[in-house]
């Protein structure tokens, strides 16, 4: 238990009869469209493709909702940049290096925690990591991993990336904007993807509405950038 935190043991996981308001998560509204109904499912695993400002804003729409949420081996984890993508901090909880026993450490704050925002310090056997899904299941939690994890349910990935600010060789980047797609199994085999801005001008993360990168761009100095 954490700050308080009482959740009812009860087992969740994708498939599981009709989903309700107990069993999801909210997110930021920019992102509501990538995820079946609008929202993380508990008693998942959702995956990223590495440690950026994705995993942060996913993080950021529980932890405004009033989730506990903890980040587990990131030590450059930047605390300004948490706060710009809408991460309440009063509810975050940071464990830069958790050491070789690293998958207790989570399955203990899974215990307590809403979401677990990971990047894995190694790759699991396939034993243990299905143990460690079994106690998100079992603590309805999600658990969000930066990197690879052969059994999530869902993946998001930025497939395009483009900066601001950047004109004629010099210049300040003002903001970025990225195609982020989606998919997985279940309620995640139909693909999604949209443009937002991650971070935006203000440092926020919101829609990026307009036309694709390369074509009629709302102002210059635009930079493109491979996401790969």
């Amino acid at each position: 238990m954490v700050g308080g935190l009482v959740r009812a043991g009860r087992e969740i996981g994708p498939g599981q009869g009709p989903v309700t308001g107990a069993d999801l998560l909210p997110v930021l509204p920019a992102l509501a469209d990538l995820l079946p109904h609008g929202a993380f499912r508990r008693g998942s695993v959702v995956a990223t493709d590495g440690w950026s400002l994705l995993p942060l804003a996913l993080a950021a729409g529980p932890a405004a909702s009033g989730a506990w949420c903890a980040a587990i081996g990131v030590p450059e984890f930047g605390v300004a940049a948490a706060a710009d993508a809408g991460l309440d901090l009063e509810r975050l909880l940071l464990i830069p290096d958790p050491g070789g026993n690293w998958p207790q450490v989570v399955a203990s704050l899974l215990d307590g925690c809403d979401l677990v925002l990971l990047r894995p310090p190694g790759r699991l056997p396939a034993q243990a990591r299905r143990k460690l899904e079994a106690t998100v299941r079992r603590h309805a939690a999600v658990l969000l991993v930066a990197g690879d994890w052969d059994g999530a349910q869902a993946r998001l990935r930025v497939t395009a990336r483009e900066w601001l600010g950047i004109g004629a060789g010099h210049g300040r980047l003002r903001a970025c904007r990225v195609q982020v797609a989606a998919d997985g199994r279940g309620d995640w085999s139909r693909a999604r993807s949209r443009w937002l801005w991650l971070p935006g001008p203000d440092g926020s993360v919101s829609v990026a509405d307009g036309v694709a990168p390369g074509a009629d761009r709302p102002e210059p100095g635009w930079l493109e950038a491979s996401a790969g």
